[in-house]
């Protein structure tokens, strides 16, 4: 009988380990967002602890105590402020429409209005014109919009409870993460049954791909969101959190972009007669916020943590699909995680097998 050969309580031991893990995992499904985002910062601040750490090591719950203090100055407190604004100007946008104070048809009529003949000949082929079924299909996203809203807006007050557990078990679980992430780290790889060099290069590239996210992903769209929500309030444009939000969220879908939304804003000032704040929107749209991308993210990120981008994109938006806001990282980190297994997969059934013959002789 070969040394690889399972007995019965072998077999009765790996089905027992994987109906516990996948019953404690439901266990802890509730609270699946406070673990990730949890893990992911200290991922993001483990180079912050091990400095302070090196230079305090006798002081380990202190340290600890100290990045989670910079974690809620840096990334949490600026959330809080960030999410209480955009409500409040949801809000008043909504009530705006409401009140017909924003009407959406009479701002598309002076957009058309304002057009040369040639740029109006080629939208009436393209059967954008017609302001009455445009001001219907945005009015109903609108109301569709107002709804959801709303919805959401319920769900927040009636969930305001699970919202401070949820912050309370991320806060709670990122300082054992950070205080005890090392020792963590080593149980955890023990129990995985691959070589040492495969544990090794997944746990690599699993912090690489984590990191790059959010370097290379999150803080480039925050830049670039609050870069064009700072020229839209310079340039008295309505609800510049609002778009700076939804331009954040557009610069993390590749070949989509801030741009989508300072670009048709900007040509719609051109077009309505605010020539200056038009020329300076593009102008800074093309010359700052869209810069960015190209120069932060490279160097954020590094070329070994690329991926195509069609895969990015895919990946995102299934990711956002299944998880909600967290699929913007996780969705790519799976995705991320999944080539690097295959890799090693296809590297290990590549390698050639041990001559059993030769290794008796």
């Amino acid at each position: 009988m070969s040394e690889t050969a399972r007995t019965p309580q072998d077999k009765a031991l790996v089905v027992l380990t994987i109906a516990v893990t996948l019953a404690f995992a439901w266990v802890l499904w509730p609270f699946f967002g406070a673990i990730l985002w949890a893990t992911i910062l200290a991922i993001v601040f483990a180079p912050v602890h091990r400095r302070l750490i090196a230079a305090m090591p006798e002081w380990r719950n202190f340290v600890a105590l100290v990045v989670m203090a910079i974690i809620v100055g840096i990334v949490l407190l600026p959330l809080a402020l960030t999410t209480a604004s955009l409500v409040n100007e949801v809000s008043a946008l909504y009530e705006r429409v409401q009140s017909g104070e924003l009407n959406v048809g009479r701002i598309l009529q002076r957009f058309l209005d304002a057009l040369p003949s040639w740029a109006s000949n080629i939208l009436d082929r393209l059967g954008v014109t017609r302001v009455a079924d445009i001001q219907k299909a945005l009015t109903a996203i609108l109301k569709e919009g107002s709804q959801f809203i709303a919805t959401q807006a319920v769900a927040v007050g009636m969930g305001t409870a699970n919202f401070f557990i949820s912050l309370f078990i991320m806060l709670y679980l990122l300082f054992f993460l950070l205080r005890d992430g090392g020792g963590l780290y080593r149980r955890v790889a023990g129990a995985i049954p691959l070589q040492p060099e495969q544990k090794r290069g997944l746990f690599e590239k699993f912090v690489v791909v984590v990191r790059a996210m959010i370097k290379g992903t999150i803080f480039v769209a925050v830049v670039q969101g609050a870069l064009g929500g700072f020229i839209f309030w310079a340039l008295g444009i309505h609800a510049p959190v609002l778009w700076g939000v939804v331009m954040a969220l557009l610069s993390m879908l590749p070949a989509i972009g801030a741009a989508v939304i300072w670009f048709p804003v900007g040509i719609y000032l051109l077009a309505t007669g605010s020539v200056w704040q038009g020329l300076v929107l593009l102008a800074f749209g093309a010359g700052v916020i869209g810069l960015v991308d190209n120069v932060m993210r490279p160097y954020l990120v590094g070329k070994d943590t690329r991926m195509p981008d069609y895969v990015v994109l895919i990946s995102t938006l299934g990711g956002i699909v299944a998880f909600g806001i967290s699929g913007f990282v996780l969705g790519p980190l799976i995705a991320a995680m999944f080539i690097a297994v295959w890799g090693i997969s296809s590297v290990t059934s590549a390698s050639p097998e041990p001559d059993e013959d030769a290794a008796k002789r």
